[in-house]
């Protein structure tokens, strides 16, 4: 598709030899005698550049410029100007212009000029268009689920994305901690501005600091150059501290100091650099526990502990289960280039009742990995790959507290008690008995044997007469 160019020019024959100068370039060219037609032209049609003169009647040339650069910042103008007129030229250029060229214009000049500035503007509809594509995802009402918990959760993040507060996620892996992250930042006033992901688990604590605050050329070795860090990077934006409860004490003095200050030291360096720069942490672990045990500064902990949002587990929203595998059934197809397969119910059944220990993260790989497996319409219980890790031992003391919490209230039926332990064990287990009879203690025949007596079918439920 050809480029389209705005050229302002009142001389008809100039417009003609810009033309002719650039005919075997993929352009095509608008013309416009004077700078109200040009400002009228730039009104109604999408220009990728504007050529105009800076001697035009009524609105001049600089006009010009000043509206179109008010209306659409990131369109290039190359301005003409007459031989001698260079001072009018480096005023154009200190109010926006992209460029200038010199009449009697020179083919090589005024064709590199357009060359350059088609680039930049080809490269800035890239970057407007992924920029779009980002902030869609990342809007509120693009994050799936329908249950109380997420809808409470969107409203918090809907309520300090309009401010600077510092906030704190919390949450087991995979409960999408970097998602609400990236939405907080990307419905924010800082939209515009970067956001930096920093994973502290993944960076060595003697090289996190110099990713967060950078060093100068000397400051240890095989620092040969000047390095900017994460938060200079961010200005503008949000810093992102993924799994902060891996990062190292002396680091987390530091980084207070930030907080506190808004100020930095490159490592190396004696100049204070402002940090301008929105803190976002998220963490798997009990930063309160690490706290009593002398893992985590305390200072630290309610400094960043402003704003806390704590994503809750898979396991606790259930009912957003089947739009989340439905989103990502659609996402792979399209990804695949194949038609949408429909989840049966059984399919349904089966992602619902499980435990789903790796949360969305969990229930993202199973879906993808049935997208490989399935070529028809219909992705069947077949298809799912769903891995039941071995349920830790009971502890005596755990054990020997709710046997404690049952009797002290009343006590409870010996052989009710019996049924919902049994239909618990196959509903984990996704009604594989083998599995079931292991979360219980018991042999796979022994299971049976109970199944039977109490009156329930291979997949827990009572067995109709």
């Amino acid at each position: 598709m050809p480029s389209k160019v705005l050229i302002a020019e009142d001389e008809a024959r100039m417009r003609e030899v810009i033309i002719m100068l650039l005919s075997d370039m993929p352009l095509e060219f608008v013309e416009a005698a004077d700078g109200r037609q040009a400002i009228d032209a730039f009104d109604q049609e999408t220009f990728s550049l504007v050529i105009t003169d800076l001697k035009l009647p009524g609105p001049n040339g600089m006009e010009v410029l000043k509206a179109i650069k008010a209306k659409d910042p990131e369109v290039p103008v190359i301005v003409n100007t007459a031989f001698g007129s260079i001072d009018n030229a480096v005023k154009a250029i200190r109010a926006g212009a992209f460029d200038y060229v010199t009449k009697p214009f020179k083919e090589e000049r005024l064709r590199g000029c357009v060359e350059k500035a088609l680039q930049l503007s080809r490269l800035t509809s890239q970057v407007r268009y992924l920029r779009q594509e980002i902030e869609s995802e990342y809007h509120f009402d693009k994050i799936i689920g329908h249950s109380p918990q997420i809808c409470d959760i969107l409203r918090l993040a809907g309520e300090v994305a309009r401010t600077d507060a510092t906030v704190l996620v919390t949450g087991e892996s995979g409960t999408g901690k970097e998602l609400i992250s990236r939405a907080i930042h990307f419905n924010s006033e800082r939209a515009d501005g970067p956001f930096q992901p920093v994973n502290c688990a993944a960076i060595p604590a003697t090289l996190l600091e110099a990713e967060l605050f950078g060093h100068e050329q000397g400051a240890f070795t095989g620092a040969v150059r000047r390095q900017t860090g994460k938060f200079e990077i961010s200005s503008g934006g949000t810093l992102f501290l993924d799994e902060i409860g891996d990062m190292s004490l002396d680091v987390q003095a530091k980084l207070l100091r930030v907080l506190e200050d808004c100020t930095f030291q490159r490592l190396g360096g004696s100049k204070f650099i402002r940090a301008d720069v929105r803190i976002i942490a998220a963490t798997n672990k009990d930063l309160m526990t690490m706290v009593h045990k002398g893992q985590f500064r305390q200072d630290l902990y309610y400094r960043i502990n402003v704003f806390p949002i704590a994503m809750p587990p898979l396991r606790e929203h259930r009912d957003d289960i089947a739009l989340l595998a439905d989103a990502f059934v659609a996402k792979f197809s399209h990804a695949l280039g194949r038609k949408t397969p429909q989840l049966t119910a059984t399919a349904l059944q089966r992602l619902t009742a499980h435990c789903w220990t790796g949360n969305v993260r969990e229930l993202k790989n199973v879906i993808e990995r049935a997208m490989i497996l399935c070529r028809g319409s219909q992705i069947t219980s077949k298809h799912l790959v769903l891995h039941e890790p071995d349920a830790p031992p009971l502890d005596k003391a755990d054990l020997d507290k709710v046997v404690a919490v049952l009797m002290d209230n009343g006590g409870i039926n010996l052989a009710d008690l019996e049924i919902r332990l049994v239909k618990r064990a196959m509903q984990l287990a996704d009604n594989n008995v083998s599995r079931a009879a292991r979360l219980l203690g018991l042999t796979r025949p022994t299971l049976r044997y109970r199944l039977e007596k109490l009156g329930l079918d291979g997949a827990g439920q009572p067995v109709r007469s």
